[in-house]
């Protein structure tokens, strides 16, 4: 992989695309801490210059929602901490405490993750080429029916038994792990 300071332009397009489709909750998040609708914009700007010139740092398949709201939330607290003392709102304690992330959230995303990744590797190969080809080379069901000699419709039926499969294992999984 690249490194930040010179990410491949995939990883860009990669990271940049995750951040415009995330990007409602990420301005959501940030005015939930500031109240300011021209420090919201400052500090979403702020977050994905960042977000771009860390993207060869960005891991595929990790979780991007919490490596963009950890950046947003320093920006947050760096945008606040340059204000007056009068225009603050909140103290820096509150402020952390409001932007702390729940640990046990963050490693239950993170262990769906790893368990999707096992449930993938036991589905059938023709169902697991299908999954692949849809979520991580971005293709549609016609291109992919067309790859895989299948129909569409076929394709649509094998994408819905193979999402019910991959959901079914991983609750499984997790539900093992639940002492």
């Amino acid at each position: 992989m690249a490194g930040a300071a010179n990410p491949n332009p995939d990883q860009l397009a990669l990271v940049q695309g995750l951040f415009v489709q995330h990007l409602p909750a990420l301005r959501g998040f940030v005015l939930s801490l500031v109240s300011d609708y021209s420090l919201v914009d400052d500090v979403v700007q702020e977050t994905f210059l960042v977000v771009t010139a860390k993207a060869g740092e960005f891991q595929r398949g990790s979780n991007f929602r919490a490596w963009a709201w950890t950046i947003a939330r320093y920006k947050v607290l760096q945008a606040l901490q340059k204000k007056p003392a009068a225009e603050q709102r909140l103290s820096d304690d509150v402020l952390e405490a409001l932007c702390a992330t729940d640990a046990s959230e963050e490693w239950l995303a993170e262990e769906q993750l790893r368990q999707l990744a096992a449930c993938l590797q036991e589905l059938a190969p023709k169902a697991r080429q299908a999954i692949e080809l849809r979520y991580q080379q971005a293709h549609k069901p016609p291109e992919i029916a067309r790859r895989m000699g299948w129909t569409v419709e076929a394709v649509h039926v094998a994408l819905s038994r193979a999402r019910v499969a991959l959901r079914t294992c991983v609750q499984q999984r997790l539900a093992a792990q639940t002492p």
